[in-house]
């Protein structure tokens, strides 16, 4: 089974099995019929489809998550985000291409305008030495390219045991004091 690395708020970073699916789809093969299974669908897709009845069921079964890309603007469509958050089991958010950092506002922008408590992953071409500043920033869980190792991935969280700046999880951890 597909593994991921899981560190939720207030939890320690460790490697849990994937039970979701990412759909990817272009305009041409796109089809309004989902596979079985936890499916997380591009949040384009969803625009089209949430009132679909035959999506539905599966919506109020916590089946169907979505994922951000870089040409969706979260700021824009976030009359929709509102209303639709509260459906969302998960929320994604692709990297194209590891030096693409949109995905780290698209990240902070949900965790601080919506205050989500939801579980946002980072997926596509997410590398180990990254996780650290996604972690940051708000994600929560993330699906490291193939070629990488999950296991150096874990590890990135136990090199720095302090914290210089503020960030979603907790405050800084180190303060110096200047004494005149």
């Amino acid at each position: 089974m597909h593994k991921i690395i899981s560190y939720k708020k207030q939890e320690t970073p460790s490697i849990k099995d994937d039970v979701w699916q990412v759909m990817r789809f272009d305009k041409e093969h796109f089809s309004a019929v989902l596979p079985d299974g936890k499916l997380i669908v591009p949040f384009s897709m969803w625009l089209s489809e949430q009132e679909n009845p035959q999506w539905n069921q599966r919506i109020k079964a916590g089946d169907i998550a979505v994922w951000f890309g870089v040409e969706d603007d979260v700021q824009l469509q976030a009359e929709v985000i509102q209303q639709s958050i509260g459906d969302w089991p998960l929320i994604a958010i692709d990297f194209p291409i590891y030096r693409d950092g949109r995905g780290f506002s698209t990240a902070a922008i949900l965790r601080k305008r919506f205050t989500s408590d939801k579980e946002i992953r980072a997926i596509g071409d997410v590398l180990v030495d990254q996780l650290i500043q996604m972690a940051r920033v708000g994600f929560d869980s993330f699906d490291l390219r193939a070629d990488q190792s999950i296991e150096v991935g874990l590890a990135q969280f136990s090199i720095y045991h302090v914290s210089l700046q503020n960030d979603w999880r907790s405050a800084r951890s180190q303060l110096k004091t200047v004494v005149s």
